[in-house]
């Protein structure tokens, strides 16, 4: 699943439109969708994600033994 799959999934769970989930980024729907077709996020642009949708973004590796990085 890419990333704009899971911030699709993520506003219809949220019941809120990737245009307002745009605007609660401080962005313009149309720079975002540009974002969602590029998959171009970072880090920290999907920690802010979670923020504004009250979501909690985790990022690890998991080794073959359990361990997380």
């Amino acid at each position: 699943m890419t990333i704009s799959e899971q911030i699709k999934i993520l506003c219809v769970r949220n019941d809120i439109s990737v245009a307002e989930l745009a605007r609660r980024l401080g962005t313009s729907p149309q720079n975002f969708n540009g974002k969602m077709k590029r998959e171009s996020f970072t880090v920290v642009d999907m920690e802010r994600i979670a923020q504004v949708t009250g979501a909690t973004f985790r990022r690890e590796f998991v080794l073959k033994n359990g361990d997380t990085i």
